[in-house]
Protein backbone atom coordinates (compact mmCIF):
# COMPACT_ATOMS: atom_id res chain seq x y z
CA UNK A 1 0.00 0.00 0.00
CA UNK A 2 1.11 3.20 -1.13
CA UNK A 3 1.20 6.26 1.14
CA UNK A 4 -1.30 7.70 -0.83
CA UNK A 5 -3.55 4.69 -0.45
CA UNK A 6 -2.90 4.44 2.50
CA UNK A 7 -4.46 8.15 3.20
CA UNK A 8 -7.70 7.22 0.50
CA UNK A 9 -7.94 4.47 2.81
CA UNK A 10 -8.25 5.94 6.18
CA UNK A 11 -10.66 7.90 4.61
CA UNK A 12 -13.07 5.81 2.84
CA UNK A 13 -12.89 3.82 6.70
CA UNK A 14 -13.95 7.03 8.46
CA UNK A 15 -16.14 7.80 6.32
CA UNK A 16 -17.90 4.69 6.38
CA UNK A 17 -16.99 3.14 9.87
CA UNK A 18 -15.99 6.17 11.76
CA UNK A 19 -19.15 8.80 10.48
CA UNK A 20 -16.76 11.63 10.53
CA UNK A 21 -13.41 12.71 11.64
CA UNK A 22 -12.70 13.89 15.27
CA UNK A 23 -11.52 17.44 15.31
CA UNK A 24 -8.08 18.60 14.91
CA UNK A 25 -7.49 19.00 18.38
CA UNK A 26 -9.15 15.61 19.38
CA UNK A 27 -7.25 13.99 16.96
CA UNK A 28 -4.12 15.23 18.19
CA UNK A 29 -5.10 14.37 21.50
CA UNK A 30 -5.23 11.24 20.61
CA UNK A 31 -1.61 10.82 18.56
CA UNK A 32 0.20 11.79 21.47
CA UNK A 33 -2.30 8.72 23.71
CA UNK A 34 -1.29 6.54 21.27
CA UNK A 35 2.39 7.87 21.10
CA UNK A 36 2.31 7.15 24.84
CA UNK A 37 1.26 3.36 23.74
CA UNK A 38 3.96 3.14 21.93
CA UNK A 39 6.62 4.49 24.81
CA UNK A 40 5.05 2.14 26.75
CA UNK A 41 6.17 -0.85 24.91
CA UNK A 42 9.52 0.36 24.52
CA UNK A 43 10.31 1.43 27.49
CA UNK A 44 9.23 -2.34 28.87
CA UNK A 45 11.07 -3.87 25.75
CA UNK A 46 14.17 -2.57 25.54
CA UNK A 47 14.44 -0.07 28.51
CA UNK A 48 14.33 -1.22 32.25
CA UNK A 49 11.00 -1.47 33.10
CA UNK A 50 9.15 -4.43 33.40
CA UNK A 51 5.58 -5.52 31.94
CA UNK A 52 2.64 -4.73 34.23
CA UNK A 53 -0.25 -7.70 33.58
CA UNK A 54 -2.90 -5.32 31.79
CA UNK A 55 1.08 -4.31 29.46
CA UNK A 56 1.64 -8.02 27.93
CA UNK A 57 -0.87 -8.47 25.52
CA UNK A 58 -0.21 -5.41 23.91
CA UNK A 59 1.89 -5.56 20.19
CA UNK A 60 4.18 -2.78 19.13
CA UNK A 61 3.09 -3.66 15.77
CA UNK A 62 -0.54 -2.38 16.64
CA UNK A 63 0.09 0.48 18.71
CA UNK A 64 2.46 1.88 15.49
CA UNK A 65 -0.52 1.36 13.60
CA UNK A 66 -2.85 2.85 15.39
CA UNK A 67 -0.41 6.04 15.70
CA UNK A 68 -0.12 5.77 11.69
CA UNK A 69 -3.58 6.22 11.52
CA UNK A 70 -4.26 9.34 13.28
CA UNK A 71 -1.07 11.26 11.57
CA UNK A 72 -3.12 9.93 8.63
CA UNK A 73 -6.65 11.16 9.99
CA UNK A 74 -4.75 14.51 10.67
CA UNK A 75 -3.30 14.89 7.07
CA UNK A 76 -6.26 13.92 5.68
CA UNK A 77 -8.34 16.63 7.52
CA UNK A 78 -6.06 19.27 6.82
CA UNK A 79 -5.13 18.50 3.40
CA UNK A 80 -1.48 17.16 3.16
CA UNK A 81 -0.06 14.93 0.70
CA UNK A 82 1.96 13.00 3.22
CA UNK A 83 3.62 11.63 -0.13
CA UNK A 84 4.75 14.85 -1.43
CA UNK A 85 5.58 15.87 3.00
CA UNK A 86 7.47 13.18 3.01
CA UNK A 87 9.72 13.71 0.13
CA UNK A 88 10.27 17.15 0.78
CA UNK A 89 10.77 16.44 4.16
CA UNK A 90 13.82 13.44 2.89
CA UNK A 91 15.03 16.40 0.64
CA UNK A 92 15.52 18.79 3.53
CA UNK A 93 17.07 16.20 5.52
CA UNK A 94 19.57 14.97 2.82
CA UNK A 95 20.41 18.90 2.40
CA UNK A 96 21.09 19.25 6.24
CA UNK A 97 22.28 16.48 7.45
CA UNK A 98 24.07 14.17 4.96
CA UNK A 99 27.70 15.04 6.49
CA UNK A 100 26.42 15.61 9.93
CA UNK A 101 25.50 12.06 10.83
CA UNK A 102 28.63 10.87 8.81
CA UNK A 103 30.86 12.83 10.89
CA UNK A 104 29.28 12.14 14.61
CA UNK A 105 31.81 10.21 16.64
CA UNK A 106 28.93 8.82 18.39
CA UNK A 107 27.58 7.44 15.66
CA UNK A 108 30.63 5.25 14.85
CA UNK A 109 31.11 3.38 18.07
Amino acid sequence: MTIQEAQQTVDNWIKTNGVRYFNELTNMVILTEEVGEVARIIARKYGEQSFKESDKDKLLDDELADVLFVLICIANQTDIDLTKALERNLLKKTKRDSERHKNNEKLSK
